[in-house]
């Protein structure tokens, strides 16, 4: 991979991370101020769905924060854009499409097969 696609890589993942960042802080500021005080349980109720809706958004966010900080460290060292299992380079579509992927599409599509034959 050339340097200036390392580099772009590098501001979209960089970026992406300062974004979820900001959004978690901005839940946590959320869920402070959440009204607990609500009386008809009706609105009891969707404030508790709200609540944990946005709780399961931002589980996901938190996971692609770990998967942002594994590529950020694969650019470091130098392997990002390896495929992680058979050591081939992932394409550059695939890593505009999906710039924390760590595994190329034929490794990928062999993986959800087997996810699929067994039913996960």
């Amino acid at each position: 991979m050339e340097e200036a696609q390392l580099v772009h890589f590098k501001e979209v993942l960089t970026r992406l991370l300062h974004e979820l960042q900001a959004a978690g802080n901005r839940t946590v500021i959320d869920l402070m101020d959440y009204d607990a005080h609500a009386t008809d349980p009706l609105d009891i109720a969707q404030l508790d769905f709200d609540r944990d809706y946005m709780l399961r958004i931002r589980g996901r966010e938190s996971r692609l924060i770990g998967k942002i900080k594994d590529s950020l460290e694969d650019i470091q060292k130098g392997t990002y854009g390896i495929c992680v299992i058979c050591g081939e380079e992932i394409s550059i579509a695939r890593l505009h499409a999906r710039p924390v992927a760590r595994h190329c599409i034929e490794c990928k599509r062999k993986m959800e097969d087997t996810e699929r034959v067994a039913g996960w």
